[in-house]
């Protein structure tokens, strides 16, 4: 994917929310977008997937050599490209089963017990379980990777994966999203705040008050990060 001036606003008050913002997604890579809280990313990963609610003023998303600008959401999707949403949803009522069917209904339970393994669950153990309460945020959010895998994507956007971690603890999240690169051959694109992530990143944007402030190779990107911000008394990248 290559993001060229790309310049957003929200569209119910027109207010700028991202302003000329431009990096390139390689393939088959793992691509980090970092920065504070409010910074932007969230607006930045909902464009690229065509979320209505923000207006493109200007520039150009192209994905795989055709330009999606102007393109809903489905038509994305359609192309091979996916978001995972911050905030995982309940779904009362609905098994886990269920859920990973509704994206690919033919699929066997020896390619679900796969995915699930990916994404490190044991299908006996969850399959027969709610979408509710009851399961653990950690829990949702690898059963939402999972769901995303079934669709065997060509890029893979994933909103602050890492927000709220209890069940996955950072080691065991890398190596998860090492499986999902190998098993779908997919680019990622990471959004996340916290420069614990990095290690997995071939590259990486810096983003604050909606413009890049640096892009380039990962550790260049968190020396920036680490003495801009306020994690610049705990991040080990700041000296």
């Amino acid at each position: 994917m290559e993001i060229k001036n790309l310049t957003v606003a929200s569209k119910e008050d027109k207010k700028l929310i991202l302003s000329n913002i431009s990096f390139d997604i390689e393939e088959k890579s793992i691509y980090i977008i970092i920065g504070p809280n409010g910074s932007g990313k969230s607006t930045l990963a909902y464009s690229l997937m065509g979320v209505p609610r923000f207006q493109i003023v200007s520039g150009q998303i192209i994905f795989k050599g055709k330009d999606i600008t102007n393109l809903s959401m489905d038509k994305r999707a359609k192309m091979g490209l996916t978001l995972a949403f911050q905030e995982p949803a309940y779904f009362e009522g609905i098994t886990v089963s269920n859920f990973l069917k509704a994206n690919k209904k033919n699929i066997s339970h020896a390619e679900i017990k796969k995915v699930l393994s990916l994404v490190g669950l044991e299908a006996e153990e969850f399959l027969d379980r709610t979408m509710d309460q009851h399961l653990s945020g950690g829990e949702r959010k690898r059963i939402e990777l999972a769901s995303v895998i079934i669709m065997k994507p060509k890029l893979m956007i994933l909103d602050e994966p890492d927000s709220g971690l209890d069940v996955i603890i950072y080691r065991e999240f890398y190596n998860i999203l090492e499986n999902i690169k190998q098993e779908t051959k997919a680019s990622i694109l990471l959004i996340t705040h916290r420069e614990e992530l990095g290690l997995v990143a071939n590259q990486a944007t810096f983003l604050n008050h909606g413009q890049v402030i640096y892009s380039g190779n990962f550790k260049q990107v968190m020396r920036r990060y680490c003495q801009t911000t306020s994690r610049k008394k705990v991040c080990p990248h700041a000296k």
